[in-house]
């Protein structure tokens, strides 16, 4: 019995700690994207050099390949042994009135995630993959901005990621605070200011990336 707990405690604590390497990568990844509002050339110039950065491609990238992949899969068996280790009792009592819609269906706002990172891999991450591993075109700097245009000039495509950042959101709303709360950070002097934190992550980031495919849709119907 202890050691199952400690099992499931190691496993909150690495879900955690894989959660606040997402949270900064998805910061950054934002920042970049958001130049491509105010400056192509800045956005172009960025993006080649992450995207030709040796340390990022050959040490970075399959660390955070490998760090969402664990995240999701944490979060799975997490959430399967949760509801294993629920009371029979529990379908007779009233979950809504002590916790949010967010943190009883974060594996379903997961899924959609998920499901956005298939279809945000298939846009973007192959194609890199292809043209730079397979094809050999490394040189090209002044791609990047016209190709985010391209996949925004679609409106179902479009649609599909506004509505993938509205589970983001859902699912950062509870998860930045989850995290705090894994690695211990439960002191009532700052919890407010940690769930203040999280609203603002929560919101911010994935409106930041919703503005970004919306200027970029509406931008196409100008040209």
């Amino acid at each position: 019995m202890v050691a199952l707990i400690r099992t499931s405690v190691a496993r909150k604590y690495a879900m955690a700690l894989s959660g606040f390497f997402l949270l900064f990568f998805l910061l950054q990844h934002l920042t970049i994207n958001f130049t491509s509002i105010l400056s192509a050339e800045t956005f172009n110039f960025l993006s080649h050099f992450m995207g030709t950065n040796p340390f990022v491609q050959y040490a970075l990238q399959p660390v955070l390949a490998f760090g969402v992949f664990f995240h999701i899969a944490m979060g799975i068996v997490l959430e399967l042994q949760n509801r294993a280790a629920r009371d029979l009792n529990y379908s007779y009592s009233n979950p809504a009135a002590s916790s949010t819609w967010m943190s009883r269906n974060m594996i379903i706002t997961g899924i959609a995630v998920l499901l956005f990172l298939g279809l945000h891999f298939y846009d973007f991450w192959f194609p890199e993959l292809k043209l730079k591993f397979i094809d050999g075109v490394w040189n090209i700097e002044d791609r990047y901005f016209s190709e985010l245009q391209h996949k925004f000039a679609d409106p179902i495509r479009t649609a599909l990621y506004v509505l993938s950042f509205g589970f983001l959101a859902l699912h950062l709303l509870h998860g930045f605070q989850s995290a705090f709360q894994s690695v211990g950070f439960r002191n009532n002097k700052y919890t407010p200011t940690v769930k203040l934190l999280a609203n603002i992550y929560g919101v911010a980031v994935p409106l930041g990336f919703i503005v970004v495919a919306l200027y970029h849709y509406f931008g196409s119907l100008t040209h």
